[in-house]
């Protein structure tokens, strides 16, 4: 039975926007970049390759969905994706959106940034701005 628990402080951390067949999509709160993860709504999973092979299918579709969308919003100079999970042992796929007038480039985003909290109006806008361009995308 697949008891799927989003870690705690990948919940604290970020906002829900939508699930997708395998994955929930997530934004993280951090203003500084548009940034969302990927979770697939599996128990027990901590890396890539504990999905089984149609599963890792799944999530790079998933992920080139996400990554699709958010090139067509934001228009970054690099978007990057990284599965890291060195603080959360959970499987979960960054989509970072860059630029090079970011506060961080061109370094990685992690430490480089005090971090800046969106204003409740201004997440509400992003989650809806990402979910509807993926919703759109999806059926296409």
């Amino acid at each position: 039975m697949n008891t799927f628990v989003l870690h705690p402080q990948l919940h604290k951390d970020s906002e829900f926007v939508l699930d997708l067949p395998l994955c929930t999509l997530r934004i993280i709160k951090d203003a500084n970049y548009p940034w969302v993860i990927l979770v697939p709504r599996l128990a027990d999973i901590q890396d890539v390759i504990d999905l089984s092979d149609h599963q890792q299918q799944t999530l790079w579709q998933e992920s080139a969905l996400v990554s699709r969308a958010l090139k067509h919003l934001f228009t970054p100079d690099k978007l990057n994706i990284a599965a890291l999970g060195n603080m959360v042992p959970q499987l979960h796929l960054h989509h970072i959106v860059r630029y090079q007038s970011d506060i961080s480039w061109p370094n990685p985003i992690w430490g480089q940034a005090p971090f800046k909290a969106y204003s409740d109006a201004q997440l509400v806008e992003q989650v809806n701005l990402i979910k509807t361009e993926i919703e759109t995308r999806k059926d296409r």
